[in-house]
């Protein structure tokens, strides 16, 4: 009966490892060649999470399958350290450098997701206690509630009909320039600001690449229709694949060093965040980071959606996460020297 068991376990084993073996893959597959494989990718941390328990299941038993897994996993540490980082950085003000802030605000619970009536005033009060030099925030809505008088410039763009929800980057420094993407039916979209500190520029992208409208609810996924729910996720991931080109083409105009920050709706094992970490940037987290960087409020597994990517030519002295719940997403900040 033993031997049975263990045979089952072994299948499990080796289709868990295959998959995610497939997964290394996929940051070097565009997602219009195999737009439902490009899916594999939201599920790279479960993955990972599965073959570590497989690994330990043949290990407590000394028998030699443990070898499969172990395999697979060395064969993606780079996957791995971007799952979870077992230690990070932390600074005090250092001169010349300069904090970011970034969040996705879902309207400030303007349709009372959460069970609170002081969201607005909440959020206000986190970046006051923060205290950025520098805040992007997606899917903004100008409630009367919110209070962001500590910043001197501000560019808001409207990438929707209805003219509501904005992009919008919040800045210490002065902005000397701006503009948007303008990405067309869709209500994401990519802004960029230029802006003067000290005697330098840069130049801060807030990005918020095409959502797949998924419920972080489990209950509600096991509802839903899994092959329409695939090929809309599919999709997304084809219509972000556009997006990110139309970014890295921007890019490749700038004439300052760049930041790319915001919520990119797709994982560090994605094609499209490994095509834009490969414009010479560097991830915040995977350098100052710890634990396991979750940024977005999903049932089933830690999931890393949002991001700051700064230029390789920056330092990054800091990074961290935040637990408030006070929106789908989590806030994210860094510190890095120019």
């Amino acid at each position: 009966m033993g031997k049975l068991i263990n045979k089952f376990v072994f299948v499990m084993n080796s289709i868990a490892a295959f998959a995610l073996l497939l997964s290394y893959l996929l940051p070097y597959v565009s997602p219009k060649t195999f737009p439902s494989l490009s899916v594999l990718s939201l599920t790279v941390p479960i993955l990972i999470i599965v073959n570590l328990i497989f690994l330990l299941y043949w290990t407590v038993l000394l028998n030699k399958k443990l070898i499969l897994s172990l395999v697979v996993l060395i064969l993606g540490a780079t996957h791995v350290s971007s799952l979870y980082k077992l230690s990070g950085k932390s600074s005090d003000h250092i001169e010349d450098s300069i904090s970011l802030l970034s969040y996705n605000v879902h309207s400030f619970n303007r349709f009372d997701w959460i069970d609170s009536d002081s969201i607005p005033q909440d959020i206000s009060k986190l970046v006051k206690e923060q205290n950025p030099d520098i805040f992007c925030a997606q899917e903004f809505y100008n409630n009367p509630d919110i209070d962001f008088s500590q910043y001197t410039y501000e560019y808001q763009d409207f990438n929707n009909d209805n003219g509501e929800l904005a992009m919008v980057v919040f800045s210490k420094f002065p902005i000397v320039n701006k503009g948007s993407l303008h990405f067309k039916r869709t209500a994401n979209n990519i802004i960029f600001t230029d802006i003067v500190i000290k005697s330098d520029t840069i130049r801060v992208y807030n990005v918020h690449l095409q959502s797949h409208k998924i419920s972080p609810n489990t209950g509600e996924l096991a509802r839903e229709d899994s092959q329409k729910l695939l090929k809309r996720i599919a999709m997304s991931f084809e219509t972000q694949q556009e997006q990110t080109e139309k970014l890295i083409e921007h890019i490749k105009t700038s004439p300052y060093k760049n930041i790319v920050l915001g919520d990119f709706n797709n994982s560090p094992y994605s094609y499209v965040y490994n095509k834009v970490k490969s414009e010479g940037l560097q991830d915040a987290f995977k350098e100052a980071g710890k634990g396991f960087g979750r940024t977005f409020d999903f049932d089933l597994f830690p999931l890393r959606i949002d991001f700051i990517l700064v230029s390789e030519n920056f330092e990054v002295l800091e990074f961290k996460n935040f637990d408030q719940e006070l929106s789908d997403h989590y806030p994210i900040f860094s510190r890095i020297k120019l």
